[in-house]
């Protein structure tokens, strides 16, 4: 029977210079405007290589328990991992920057064309373009999951909960969060 990908499939921290965690972290906040989740993917796991598949799967996940938005949390987590303090600083700072001077150009040019019909069609082709990349991630963090069966199985239940029977997020996660883990705890007693 398949297993998950072992803990053993982490790739050691590099010895990252602060300014690569800035540029890189930067530039994830400056592609992914809207939707950071893709881009840490592509810099973090295929480009950069700081982090397996596996790996970032389990920290994003991780990182979504956590109160706060988990793209920043996955930030602080690797800027300590990578530098400490200074590194988890750098990082957030690095991805939190453009979007912040631009959400406020933004604003302050949607306050004056924000009535126009084209604005509303520009909103409504971004909506979908976001959709589709984080439809494309979602695929490729469960592609080391595949011949899992127990990820199969929890998978497919939350997708039939949130995405068919339209439960709330919360409820579907206090349910199967606790049995995911009783499954697991049953299993390695066996």
């Amino acid at each position: 029977m398949n297993e998950a990908p072992s803990h053993n499939d982490t790739i050691a921290p590099p010895n990252i210079r602060l300014r690569e965690i800035f540029l890189s972290f930067l530039s994830m906040g400056l592609s992914g405007f809207g939707g950071v989740l893709p881009w840490a993917y592509r810099i973090l796991v295929e480009r950069r290589r700081w982090l397996t598949a596996a790996e970032f799967t389990r920290l994003l996940s991780l990182c979504q328990f956590l109160p706060g938005p988990n793209i920043a949390n996955l930030t602080v987590f690797l800027g300590i991992r990578f530098r400490g303090l200074t590194g988890a600083i750098i990082a957030f700072i690095g991805l939190m920057l453009m979007p912040f001077v631009i959400i406020l150009a933004l604003a302050v040019l949607y306050d004056n064309f924000g009535a126009l019909p084209d604005v509303h069609d520009a909103f409504r082709g971004v909506a979908a373009a976001a959709a589709g990349l984080v439809t494309a991630t979602a695929i490729k963090m469960a592609k080391p999951f595949w011949t899992v069966p127990r990820a199969i199985v929890f998978g497919g239940l939350v997708f039939v909960a949130i995405g068919v029977l339209r439960l709330p997020l919360h409820w579907v996660i206090l349910g199967v969060a606790p049995l995911s883990v009783l499954w697991v705890w049953m299993r390695a007693d066996g």
